[in-house]
This record gives C-alpha cells, sequence and structure tokens, in this order.
C-alpha cells in the first residue's frame, strides 16, 4: 500500500508538471469549452459518487441493496425528469453547457431508454462535470441535492415494473 500512494503521489506531481500550473486556475469559460462528452463523463463519475453517498447516508448497510437504491438516482430516467424541473433554475451558461451536452451526437445508444431521454441525462451530466471541473462546489451541491428530492418527491418509474391497474407487477 506505501509503494502505491508514494506512487501516486508522484504521478498527481506529473501530471500536474505536464499540464501546467494554469490547469487548477481554469475558469468557467475555459471549462465550458471542453468537450461535452468529457463533461458528461466526469459528471457521471461524480454524480455517482454522490447518490452512492446518499443512499449509505440513509442507513442501507448491503451493497446490493445500496446499489439497487443507488440506481434509482442515476438512471437516464431520474436524471432527465429532474433536469427538466431544474431548467428554469440553470444560469445562461449553464443552460448553454447542458444544452450543448443535450445536443452532443450518441455514438451508442442504450436499447432500454429512448434517445430523447437519454440526451436529456447526458446533458444533466454535462453539466455536473462542468459545475465540478469549475470548482463551484457550492452550485454542484445544491444541483445535485436539488436533484435528489426532485427525485424522491416524484414518481419516476423504473423500467422494470410495469402497472396494471393500481398494483405493480414486476
Amino acid at each position: 500500500m506505501c509503494v502505491r500512494k508514494k506512487w501516486w503521489g508522484r504521478s498527481m506531481e506529473n501530471d500536474k508538471k505536464r499540464i501546467g500550473p494554469e490547469a487548477e486556475d481554469r475558469s468557467k469559460t475555459q471549462i465550458s469549452q471542453v468537450s461535452t462528452a468529457v463533461l458528461a463523463y466526469i459528471g457521471d463519475a461524480v454524480y455517482e459518487m454522490w447518490a452512492r453517498q446518499h443512499v449509505f447516508r440513509r442507513g442501507l448497510m448491503r451493497p446490493d441493496r445500496l446499489h439497487a437504491a443507488a440506481t434509482g438516482y442515476v438512471r437516464a430516467e431520474a436524471q432527465s425528469a429532474a433536469f427538466g424541473v431544474l431548467w428554469d433554475e440553470l444560469s445562461p451558461d449553464e443552460q448553454a453547457v447542458a444544452r450543448r451536452g443535450k445536443n452532443h451526437r450518441i455514438t451508442s445508444m442504450p436499447h432500454n431508454v429512448d434517445p430523447l431521454t437519454y440526451k436529456k441525462a447526458t446533458a444533466f451530466e454535462a453539466l455536473i462535470g462542468y459545475l465540478h471541473l469549475a470548482g463551484d462546489e457550492e452550485r454542484e451541491r445544491y444541483i445535485i441535492e436539488k436533484t435528489f428530492q426532485i427525485i424522491e418527491n416524484s414518481r419516476i418509474e423504473s423500467k422494470r415494473y410495469r402497472k396494471t391497474g393500481n398494483e405493480q407487477v414486476r
């Protein structure tokens, strides 16, 4: 373990030298020019970590239940629905980044999600990636916590369940 920590520390230092000191001081304008695929990639990882911590704080301790609960937050349908509610609260810069994320050409589409839902989820992830890379922790926290509230207060159904009358069939 010690060797790995030392290697990691040296690697980070080398990355800073290679990228340059200005990499840490990038403005939101510079971050907004980053590829939307990269923003969505980062945003996906950041949001997944927030979701996992959120369900852990709710008292779930078994990994299978943690995973199932976190999936409810990170599904494209949930992200897309929350994104639609949040749209009016976004600043013009945030809307521009999200619009770029939504309009980004998708090269591989999942079979279980319709294209518009997937594009909106990608826009949401690009927004989270943008806020994270820009270092706007307060806004990132607000958007993510608001997203959790929207998902918890709405009736976003999983594709695994379908309604038949008043009951749900698995």
